[in-house]
C-alpha cells in the first residue's frame, strides 16, 4: 500500500530503516544523505565515550583544521580584512572528497604556520617600535630638566619642600666652587631612575615612593601628549615620563624595584648632554629602520589573510560538513568479520525512494558490488514528529512547537492557527491604517528577503524578519478589521451613507447645528460593518464596550468548541473510543450547558427589538449567576427572555452536573475493567512484544526481502537491497496502575471544568487591548494632529509638517510596535492555554534529521 501524501494536517508516515553499509563508502554515503536532509540517525554506541569510538581521530583532525581557520578568522577581525560571503560562491553546499579534505588539512597547516610567524614578527617589531618610541620621550623630556638642573639649581631649590632640602645641598655647595658645565650627580653621589609609566597609575606611584623612601627623593614628572598603542591587545594607553633622584644605590635599588612592580618601564639615560644627542640620534635611526620593516611585514601579512579570506567561507563550511559527517558515522555500529557500519534511522516513508536512489547512485560511483542494504523496520517505538514546511508555514509551525512537540500522527494545531492567530491579534488590534502599516513592513520583508538573509542582522530584527510572513497576514487582518471596526488611525471611514441622521437647525446667521438627538433612517441599513456616525458620539464608548465585550465572548466559544472538536478527530484516529465517551462527549455537554448556552442569549438578545416590547434588555451577567444560584428562577423584576427559560436554564444546570461524574469515573473504570477482561483471556504480559535493531546478529543471507508473510526476494536489479521485517506488532504499554489513571482523571476534570470558565473569560483580553488600542489612537490624534490643524498661516504650515512626522514616529513606534507587540502574545496565549489545552496531547518525540542545511543554519558562517 502505498504511503499518504504529506500533509501539514498530520505529521509524516515514519519509517525505521536499518542501512548496512560497506566500510570503503561509509563517508560518501552519510555524506550524500547529509545532502538530502531526511535521516534522523539513532546512536547505537550510545553505551561508548566519545574517545572510543571509531572515527575519532579523523574528529580530532578536523577539530585542529577547524581551530586554525578560526585563527585565521580572528586575525582578519583583528586587521579589518573582509571575508568573502558564502553566497558569493556557486555552491557553498557541494559535498568534498576525500583528496579535498586532505589537501585543505595540510594548506591550513602551511598558512597557519606562516600567518604565526608573520604575526610574531609583526608583533616583535611593534613591540620594539614602542621601547623605542617611549625611549625617545624619556630622553626628550629628561634631557631638560638636566638642563635646567645645571643651569638653574636655585630656582629648583625653591620649587622643592623642607624634607628634600639635603637632597640637593651637595648641588648648592658645587654650584659654588665648580662651573655649571662641569658638576656630575655620581660626583655628589646622588643616582636617578627613569622611565614610563601608564598615566592612571602616576598617583598610587607617588604615594608608594613617597611613604616607602620617607621622603628622600625627587621626582619629576611629565605627559607624553600621544598615547602609545599596546601591540598585544591594540589598545591605546596614557602614560607619563618621569625621573626620580635619590641618594644611595640601595635607595636607587628600592626605586626600580618599586617601578617595575607598578608596571614602568624603565629606560637608561646619559647625563652628558652630547651623550644624549647621540642616544637620541641612535634612537631616531632604529625607529625610521623599524618603521620600513614593519610596513614590509604589515603588507605581507595582508596580503596573506586577503588571499585566504577570499576562500576561507568555503573551507568553513566543507570542514563543518565533513566534521558532521564522521559524527554521525560514530553513530553507526561496525560488524569487523563483514567490515560492514550498520545504522538505524528514522525517515519519512515518501522518501525512501529518494534514498534509494541515492544511494543506488553512491554505489555506482564508487564501482562496488557489494551493494548497500535497506531494511525497513516494523517497530513499536514511538516515531518523531516531522512536518514538511516553507516559507510561509515555517514560522506558523515553529511557535507551536515552541509550546511542545506534537504527538506523532496527531492533529497539528499550526495548520488552523494559520488563520485563527493573526485574526485574533487583529481582533484585539484593529485599525485600517496601522494595519497598512505593519504589511506594508513584512511586504518590504519578503520583497528584500534574499537580501535581508545574506545579510548580518542583529537579534531583534533577526526575531522579526522570521516572523515576516506572521506579520504579512497580521496586517492583512488588521486592515479587514479595521474596516469592520470603521476606524483608521482613529479616524472614522465613511464609505457609505449613514442609517443615521441627526435634527438640524439654523441659528440668527445661517449656520447649520446639529441637534442632539438622531433617529434611524427607515428600511437603510449599514451594508458593512460598524456605522461611521458612531465615532466621536456621546454614547460611542458604552456602545462599542458592549458590543465588542459580547463578541469576545462569542470567538471565545467558537474558538474553543472548534479547538474541543480536534480531540474527537484524535481519537478517532488512534482508535480509542473511551476518549470520545468518557472525555469528549461529557466535556462537549459540560461546555456547550454553560458557555454555549451564554452565546445563544447573546445573539438572541442582538436579534430581539427590546423597545419594541416595551421592557428593558435583560442582563446576562445577572442571568448566569441566576441559573446557578437559583435555578428555576429569575433574576427579580425582569422579564423572560423567551417561554420556558427558567426550565431550560435548570435542564441545563442538571445535565452539566450529570457530566461532571462521567468525567470523573467513566474513563478510570473502563481501563480497569478491560485490563482485567485482558488478563483473564491469558494475553502476554505487557512488555513482550519483539523488536528489531541493527545491533542484534543475523546469520541468514541479508541480500533477502522479507515481508510479514516470510516470503522472499531478492535486491533490486540497482545494487540496493530493500529489505522489509513485519515484526512487533503490538504497542509499547506501561504496567496498568488503577490508582495513577484515576489520580490523572480527577486532575483532568478539575481542570477541564474550572478552564471552562477561566477560558471563557480570558477571551475578554479581545475586547479590552481592541478598547485599549482604540483609546490611546485617538489621544494620540487629539495631542498632536487636532492641535496642529487648529492653526493657520505660515506658521500652520510649518507645524503640520513637524506634528505629522512626530506623530508619524508615534504611531510607528508605539501603536504599531509596542501595542502590536502586546497583541500577538495575547493572541500567542490565547492558542498556547485556551485552545489547545482543549485537544493538545504534545508527548512527541521532534524529528532532527542530519542535514547539512541545518547545521550551517544552527552554527552559520557569517
Amino acid at each position: 500500500m502505498a504511503p499518504q501524501k504529506d500533509t501539514m494536517f498530520r505529521s509524516a508516515d515514519m519509517s525505521l530503516t536499518q542501512l548496512y553499509i560497506s566500510n570503503e563508502i561509509g563517508r560518501e554515503v552519510v555524506s550524500a544523505l547529509g545532502e538530502l536532509g531526511v535521516m534522523d540517525f539513532r546512536d547505537l554506541n550510545s553505551e561508548t565515550s566519545a574517545f572510543q569510538r571509531t572515527f575519532t581521530q579523523e574528529i580530532r583532525r578536523l577539530d585542529n583544521v577547524e581551530r586554525q581557520l578560526r585563527y585565521f578568522r580572528q586575525q582578519m577581525d583583528k586587521l579589518e580584512i573582509p571575508m568573502r560571503s558564502i553566497y558569493d560562491f556557486n555552491n557553498p553546499f557541494t559535498s568534498p572528497s576525500a583528496t579535498e579534505i586532505d589537501e585543505l588539512a595540510d594548506k591550513s597547516q602551511q598558512l597557519e604556520n606562516r600567518i604565526s610567524s608573520l604575526n610574531e614578527s609583526y608583533e616583535t617589531l611593534k613591540k620594539r617600535e614602542v621601547e623605542l618610541t617611549e625611549w625617545r620621550w624619556v630622553l626628550r623630556e629628561a634631557g631638560g630638566f638636566f638642563d635646567r638642573a645645571r643651569g638653574q639649581t636655585e630656582e629648583i631649590r625653591h620649587s622643592l619642600d623642607d624634607d628634600d632640602a639635603p637632597l640637593l645641598a651637595d648641588v648648592e655647595q658645587n654650584s659654588q666652587n665648580e662651573p655649571a658645565g662641569d658638576r656630575s650627580f655620581s660626583v655628589m653621589n646622588i643616582g636617578f631612575v627613569s622611565g614610563v609609566i601608564p598615566r592612571d597609575r602616576i598617583a598610587a606611584f607617588e604615594r608608594i615612593l613617597w611613604r616607602t623612601l620617607r621622603g628622600n627623593l625627587y621626582m619629576n614628572q611629565s605627559e607624553i601628549p600621544e598615547p602609545i598603542i599596546n601591540p598585544e591587545n591594540n589598545e591605546e594607553t596614557s602614560k607619563n615620563v618621569f625621573i626620580i633622584f635619590a641618594h644611595g644605590k640601595e635607595i636607587i635599588a628600592k626605586i626600580r624595584k618599586i617601578s617595575e612592580s607598578m608596571g614602568a618601564d624603565l629606560y637608561s639615560v646619559d647625563e652628558n648632554s652630547e651623550l644624549r644627542r647621540d642616544q637620541m640620534r641612535e634612537v631616531n635611526s632604529r625607529l625610521s629602520d623599524l618603521s620600513s620593516v614593519l610596513k614590509n611585514t604589515k603588507s605581507t601579512l595582508d596580503a596573506e589573510l586577503t588571499a585566504i579570506g577570499r576562500t576561507l567561507a568555503a573551507w568553513m563550511v566543507i570542514i563543518k560538513k565533513e566534521k558532521g559527517t564522521y559524527q554521525t558515522l560514530n553513530k553507526f555500529s561496525y560488524d569487523h568479520q563483514r567490515k560492514t557500519l550498520i545504522a538505524e534511522a528514522w525517515a519519512p516513508t515518501n522518501s525512501l525512494g529518494l534514498i534509494k536512489s541515492t544511494l543506488s547512485d553512491v554505489n555506482d560511483r564508487a564501482g562496488l558490488s557489494v551493494p548497500t542494504i535497506v531494511n525497513q523496520v516494523k517497530t513499536t517505538k514511538t516515531p518523531p514528529t516531522y512536518f514538511k514546511t516553507n516559507r510561509f508555514t515555517l514560522a506558523f509551525q515553529t511557535i507551536i512547537d515552541a509550546y511542545g512537540t506534537i504527538k506523532y500522527r496527531e492533529v497539528n494545531p499550526a495548520l488552523p492557527a494559520i488563520v485563527t492567530f493573526p485574526f485574533m491579534f487583529a481582533v484585539m488590534f484593529g485599525d485600517a491604517g496601522h494595519g497598512v502599516i505593519i504589511l506594508s513592513a513584512a511586504l518590504a520583508m519578503i520583497y528584500f528577503e534574499r537580501k535581508l538573509q545574506r545579510s548580518k542582522l542583529d537579534e531583534l530584527f533577526s526575531m522579526i524578519f522570521y516572523g515576516r510572513y506572521i506579520i504579512m497576514m497580521m496586517g492583512i487582518f488588521s486592515i479587514y478589521t479595521g474596516l469592520l471596526y470603521c476606524d483608521a488611525f482613529s479616524k472614522e471611514l465613511p464609505w457609505f451613507s449613514s442609517m443615521w441622521e441627526w435634527d438640524s437647525h439654523k441659528d440668527e446667521k445661517g449656520e447649520v447645528h446639529l441637534g442632539p438627538n438622531a433617529h434611524r433612517i427607515e428600511g437603510h441599513t449599514y451594508p458593512f460593518g460598524l456605522d461611521y456616525r458612531w465615532h466621536e458620539t456621546d454614547n460611542d464608548l458604552l456602545f462599542s464596550n458592549s458590543y465588542k465585550m459580547k463578541l469576545s465572548i462569542l470567538l471565545g466559544w467558537c474558538h474553543m468548541t472548534f479547538s474541543l472538536m480536534w480531540s474527537l478527530v484524535n481519537s478517532r484516529y488512534f482508535k480509542t473510543p473511551i476518549d470520545i465517551w468518557g472525555n469528549f462527549v461529557p466535556g462537549m455537554i459540560f461546555f456547550q450547558s454553560i458557555f454555549g448556552y451564554l452565546s445563544f442569549t447573546i445573539v438572541y438578545k442582538w436579534s430581539v427589538d427590546w423597545a419594541a416590547r416595551g421592557v428593558s434588555p435583560p442582563s446576562l451577567l445577572n442571568m448566569l449567576i441566576y441559573m446557578f444560584l437559583s435555578p428555576g428562577t429569575l433574576e427579580e423584576g425582569t422579564e423572560p427572555m423567551f417561554p420556558g427559560q427558567a426550565g431550560l436554564q435548570t435542564f441545563l444546570v442538571l445535565i452539566a452536573l450529570a457530566c461532571v461524574p462521567v468525567l470523573l469515573f467513566l474513563k478510570p473504570f473502563y481501563l480497569r475493567w478491560e485490563h482485567n477482561k485482558t488478563r483473564a483471556l491469558g494475553y502476554r504480559g505487557i512488555g513482550e512484544s519483539t523488536r528489531v535493531s541493527a545491533l542484534d546478529d543475523d546469520d541468514e543471507d541479508e541480500s533477502r526481502n522479507l515481508n510479514g508473510n516470510g516470503r522472499e526476494s531478492f535486491g533490486d536489479d540497482d545494487g540496493i537491497a530493500m529489505i522489509t521485517q513485519d515484526i512487533g506488532h503490538g504497542e509499547e504499554h506501561e504496567e496498568f496502575e488503577f490508582g495513577e489513571i484515576m489520580i490523572h482523571q480527577v486532575i483532568h476534570t478539575i481542570e477541564f471544568c474550572l478552564n471552562c470558565v477561566s477560558h471563557t473569560a480570558s477571551y475578554l483580553r479581545l475586547w479590552a487591548l481592541s478598547l485599549a488600542h482604540q483609546r490611546l489612537s485617538i489621544v494620540l490624534w487629539d495631542m498632536t494632529m487636532k492641535n496642529a490643524f487648529g492653526m493657520t498661516g505660515i506658521t500652520g504650515s510649518i507645524m503640520m509638517v513637524v506634528v505629522f512626522y512626530g506623530w508619524f514616529m508615534l504611531t510607528v513606534a508605539v501603536l504599531c510596535v509596542m501595542e502590536g507587540t502586546s497583541a500577538m502574545l495575547h493572541s500567542l496565549r490565547l492558542h498556547w492555554v485556551e485552545a489547545m489545552s482543549k485537544h493538545f496531547i504534545g508527548d512527541g518525540v521532534p524529528f532532527e534529521p542530519f542535514s547539512f542545511v541545518r547545521l550551517l543554519e544552527d552554527d552559520p558562517v557569517e
